[in-house]
């Protein structure tokens, strides 16, 4: 799959500079010196925009607001003027990240490509709806989990944890992805409690005659969804 990249900057040496750098790690690269000429080459095919805030003809904080009228695609601010207020203008206008010039690439194209990551497993998350497992069924949107049409209450957590691994069957998780995942680095909880959540999960699918428990123990390493969707 060919990743699509606008960069929009009116230097010439940084798109010199960006442009083969994507297109040697398999991006697909357009580039517009000015406002107007980005706005005109915007379409639902783009799957990134680089946009520089300081251009001869349109501010970038206007394009911003503008294409967000058109698609959603991920938008990465990257410009020269890094104080705090035109972040968060950034941000608030619809941006997805920040990067002040002068950048790393290696660290650029590492964002990239967590954007287009994230933005491929949102778009696959949309068109399947419901995960359907023996008589178990995860629907992602209502975030609802019922055993042969009844449903199963589980806490929010419970139900992250298990979306989290369904979505993702055969793959383990640690303790620590599963902790940082769900909870945050800035949680006041620890590792212990994924192994209680585990538990009580296990619990409930006893409780209604699951046999099929799913969730498996990957001895030493951490946990993975076993049965496959169907």
């Amino acid at each position: 799959m060919y990743k699509k990249v606008l960069i929009v900057d009116d230097n010439e040496d940084i798109i010199s500079f960006i442009k083969p750098a994507l297109e040697a790690e398999g991006f697909s690269v357009d580039f517009a010196l000015k406002g107007y000429e980005a706005l005109e080459k915007v379409n639902n095919d783009l799957d990134i925009i680089l946009l520089d805030v300081m251009l001869p003809d349109l501010n970038g904080f206007d394009i911003c607001k503008r294409i967000r009228e058109k698609i959603n695609c991920p938008i990465i601010f990257l410009t020269a003027r890094g104080l705090e207020e035109e972040r968060i203008k950034g941000f608030l206008l619809g941006g997805d990240d920040y990067i002040v010039k002068p950048f790393s690439l290696k660290e650029l194209i590492l964002r990239i490509n967590v954007h287009f990551k994230r933005t491929c497993e949102n778009v696959r998350k949309k068109e399947t709806t419901k995960l359907n497992f023996d008589n178990l069924s995860v629907n992602l949107i209502s975030k609802c989990i019922e055993q042969n049409g009844i449903e199963i209450d589980f806490t929010k957590k419970e139900y992250e944890i298990i979306e989290l691994l369904c979505t993702h069957p055969g793959q383990v998780f640690s303790k620590e992805q599963i902790f940082e995942t769900i909870w945050g680095y800035d949680s006041e909880s620890n590792l212990n409690t994924v192994t209680e959540h585990i538990k009580r999960i296990r619990s409930k699918f006893n409780f209604n005659n699951i046999s099929n428990n799913y969730i498996k123990t990957a001895w030493g390493i951490g946990y993975k969804w076993e049965s496959l969707n169907i």
